[in-house]
């Protein structure tokens, strides 16, 4: 008989709304709770480093994470995003339009 784990898998796009867009060569995603009672479940589990690992090999710079509890909403910089930026770089998004559908594929554990 199988277990039933005590945990189930959801991608961020059932917690949350994304915004992204360029500044220089990095990238600015903001990530906002459809409900109230989502943004606790964010902070604790959407940080920088796991960010920057759902990103490895796509930008070369570290990640910053700011709180926006007022907006029930994050905002990650991930720097060495756009190859320069929007004027120089040769990258199919190079505005950093993309990254906020992407960031919303990440996965997070919740309770059952």
């Amino acid at each position: 008989m199988r277990r039933r784990s005590s945990k189930r898998r959801v991608r961020l796009v059932e917690l949350a709304h994304a915004r992204s867009g360029d500044k220089g060569d990095t990238a600015n995603v903001g990530l906002i709770a459809l409900k109230p009672a989502y943004y606790p479940i964010l902070v604790k589990l959407v940080t920088a480093a796991r960010v920057a690992r759902h990103f490895k090999g796509m930008i070369t710079g570290p990640v910053e994470r700011f709180e926006l509890p007022n907006l029930r909403a994050l905002n990650f910089l991930l720097h060495g995003a756009l190859d320069g930026g929007g004027t120089i770089s040769l990258k199919t998004d190079a505005q950093g339009k993309v990254f906020s559908t992407a960031l919303l594929r990440l996965e997070a554990e919740l309770p059952r």
